[in-house]
């Protein structure tokens, strides 16, 4: 019986070598599987041979040998009926000399080949992922996300480390939404500007929890900003704030990150935008017991959904950060691209660029440019010139060109960023006073659950210039004796 089916699956060229793929491909499945189970490291490839090509082989030699069986049985009863001789597997006669060099040859040629083919398929896939491809492969479209990448804290984490994570699971979910973008950029078929959130992205504790633990305690921090006042000497302001980042410590959870204590569990119910929280429910995963909030009697209307919280809910835009006018000004003075000794820079600065909108970022830099040449050439006739307004002109049309982007109808506010509650709602979300149980227990909204209030936008602070966040004020001149 078994030397019978042997010789079935083995008496034609289709079934033998899908019977090889079978044999080859468990055979390696089993070494990758042990080679992980005892500790080797291979990453999402290694991960993708293992589970997807493999598995992709074996499938197609199981394939090939029924097939091969039909097509042999068929072509027997042809060469049956015209009297010839049944055979399907060729000759190959090793004691000949040609046979041997031909033979041989093709074993030369094919290893190389075979080894320069795996090389570049790695390769390939291995660029996909890297943020070269990501960024500027479809640079129109993606010109908004890269930009903001490169300035962002996580600019050097890798945009697949965040999109994809580890595993082949994501990595060929990836792949696959990827193809339909690449049709989409081809015929252009993608809306402008790309909608977000982006429901189909992996959860957080995939990607984000692989660096930032959610039992890991941090404290409170402390959260200067500088700001600048529209005068004509453009003074320095300080705010500063104790964050209560918090986390887990000695069992219990304080602090913003309660959030994800992992013996709780935040669901709530939100419009596809999940800027408007209709219900929120909360869990407790170690005593039991849940309890569900509701903002406002009503139902929620039809086209919402449940979603369980996590880190991107509040850290929504991590690594692709959009900022306010006034921030970017704010900060080009702090960093010196900017000279604060320009008269009343930071005002005119702010009105410059926030004034009308530009149809592309060359025209946006000139026509900044020329706006601040204008107003020193007009009320500051002696600085109209100098190199001081060049920088400024060029610091703000930065300013500009790194939040907006035409082509996409991508403006400083498109995207809000919900860390805080400054530029959206943010927090005020669910924290509204609003979010109500049956028995009238309720979010709150006190700011001292967050944050204290350390300095609020002073420029002569003690307390600051003590810390050496503020240049103190000079000493009196001594008083002639």
């Amino acid at each position: 019986m078994i030397k019978h089916f042997f010789r079935a699956i083995t008496g034609n060229i289709v079934s033998l070598v899908g019977t090889l793929l079978i044999l080859v491909s468990l055979l390696l499945i089993a070494v990758l599987l042990f080679m992980q189970g005892v500790g080797f490291e291979g990453g999402a490839y290694l991960g993708i041979v293992t589970f997807v090509l493999l598995p992709m082989a074996f499938l197609f030699g199981l394939a090939l040998v029924p097939i091969g069986l039909w097509w042999r049985k068929r072509t027997d009863a042809k060469l049956a009926a015209q009297g010839q001789k049944t055979g399907h597997l060729p000759i190959f006669d090793l004691n000949q000399e040609r046979t041997r060099g031909v033979l041989i040859g093709l074993v030369a040629l094919a290893v190389p080949l075979f080894a320069l083919a795996a090389g570049l398929t790695f390769k390939a896939v291995h660029y996909m992922d890297s943020d070269e491809f990501c960024g500027m492969a479809c640079h129109k479209v993606m010109e908004p996300e890269y930009t903001a990448f490169q300035r962002s804290p996580h600019a050097r984490v890798g945009c697949a480390g965040c999109h994809i994570g580890p595993g082949a699971e994501w990595f060929v979910k990836a792949k696959i939404s990827g193809s339909w973008q690449l049709i989409a950029v081809a015929f252009d078929l993608y809306p402008r500007p790309i909608p977000t959130p982006v429901h189909s992205l992996r959860p957080a504790n995939g990607t984000c929890e692989q660096c930032h633990w959610p039992t890991k305690f941090l404290g409170d921090r402390l959260k200067v900003r500088t700001h600048y006042a529209e005068d004509e000497a453009n003074t320095e302001m300080k705010t500063a704030l104790m964050v209560k980042v918090g986390g887990k410590q000695a069992g219990q959870s304080q602090g913003i990150h309660w959030h994800v204590d992992p013996n709780h569990q935040v669901r709530y119910r939100a419009d596809p935008t999940r800027e408007i929280m209709y219900e929120v429910e909360l869990t407790d995963l170690a005593e039991g017991g849940t309890k569900t909030l509701f903002n406002g009697p009503e139902p929620a209307p039809e086209g919402t959904e449940w979603r369980t919280m996590d880190c991107v809910d509040c850290h929504n835009r991590a690594s692709h950060i959009y900022r306010s006018p006034e921030f970017e000004v704010d900060l080009a003075l702090e960093e010196g691209r900017i000279d604060r000794s320009l008269p009343y820079i930071r005002r005119e600065g702010l009105r410059i660029i926030t004034a009308k909108e530009y149809a592309s970022h060359a025209e946006a830099r000139d026509g900044i440019a020329a706006a601040v040449k204008a107003f020193y050439a007009q009320s500051y006739p002696d600085l109209a010139g100098t190199p001081a307004v060049e920088q400024a002109g060029k610091a703000l049309g930065d300013a500009y060109a790194w939040n907006n982007f035409p082509h996409m109808k991508v403006k400083w506010n498109t995207y809000p960023n919900h860390v805080g509650h400054q530029e959206s709602p943010g927090c005020f979300r669910c924290h509204d006073n609003k979010h109500k149980t049956d028995d009238g227990a309720k979010i709150g909204k006190k700011c001292s659950t967050c944050h204290n209030i350390v300095a609020e936008e002073e420029s002569d602070s003690p307390l600051l210039q003590e810390l050496g966040l503020q240049e103190a004020p000079p000493e009196p001149a001594a008083e002639p004796t």
